[in-house]
């Protein structure tokens, strides 16, 4: 067991209350942009929903030891502004005290679990917008798959409308990430055709009573300019599991020059990538800032 695994075992066994103890002497950041006006989030919620796989390796990410250490490091390299995670993550992030200057963002629903039967019917089961608020983060992050043949669909609509309201209600950003989706050999794949990401951008800039608080995580595409065109709402750029980095790096860069793109939210790519260097990944993303 590593030293980190050490010390938050101990905590939560001796002190549970060292966890909002340590939200609430938080040092919040002043604004979720850094120095380069963008955001720079680290996204580690993709174990909460049974998708611990990276390349070749179906549990990578099953390894909490290891994961914290590369989001430790991740967090530490300058340009980086927040993390986004479940709540287990997060406790043992405010336990190890690195959160101090970083906007933090609470995963929502994670109940649609990585290829399920039931993967659209996408419950908030973790964070709710009270929950975001007590522990003084910045926002909810809720993924929306917008299946046109699954009977489901309207409830996660539903259930992300009531989030955005939820959120925008306690001065806090609604980040909705949404998929048009399709069913196909038994298993729920996203459409990334331009048009399918243009139709989800569409449908849930629309959900809640306000879009004030609402932003948008938009898997970068063909024809992003038009993508982009189709809402005024902020967005940030996801990353995905990325088979090649300068692909990629690249099509970020491009994407980053659209208006409304704020920044990057990014995980796998940079918590795993290829050769091992982590710190090497986060300061290349971002360098692209």
């Amino acid at each position: 067991m590593s030293e980190l695994v050490s010390r938050i075992v101990t905590a939560r066994v001796r002190e549970p209350e060292a966890i909002a103890e340590a939200a609430a002497r938080r040092e919040r950041a002043t604004s979720p942009f850094g120095d380069h006006r963008r955001t720079m989030i680290i996204a580690a919620d993709h174990p909460a929903r049974g998708a611990n796989a990276v390349g070749a390796d179906p549990l990578a990410m099953a390894d909490r030891s290891e994961l914290l250490e590369r989001l430790c490091l991740a967090l530490e390299r300058p340009g980086v502004t927040g993390v986004l995670a479940t709540a287990d993550i997060l406790d043992d992030l405010l336990l190890l005290g690195v959160l101090d200057g970083k906007s933090v963002f609470g995963s929502m629903n994670r109940t649609g679990l990585a290829g399920s039967t039931f993967e659209v019917d996408d419950r908030f089961a973790c964070h709710d917008a009270a929950s975001i608020a007590r522990m003084r983060f910045d926002g909810g992050k809720m993924l929306t798959r917008i299946c046109l043949e699954d009977p489901a669909t309207p409830s996660v609509l539903e259930n992300t409308a009531r989030a955005v309201n939820e959120l925008a209600e306690a001065g806090l950003i609604a980040m909705v990430e949404p998929f048009l989706s399709r069913w196909a050999e038994g298993r729920l794949r996203n459409d990334l055709s331009p048009e399918a990401v243009i139709r989800s951008v569409t449908i849930v800039s629309g959900l809640g009573r306000s879009s004030a608080r609402t932003w948008l995580k938009l898997p970068v595409v063909a024809d992003m300019e038009r993508v982009l065109a189709a809402s005024t709402l902020p967005a940030v750029l996801l990353g995905g599991e990325v088979r090649d980095p300068d692909a990629a790096f690249a099509a970020w860069r491009k994407a980053l020059s659209l208006p409304t793109v704020q920044g990057l939210v990014v995980g796998r790519s940079l918590l795993y990538p290829r050769d091992g260097d982590v710190a090497e990944a986060v300061d290349t993303a971002v360098g692209l800032l």
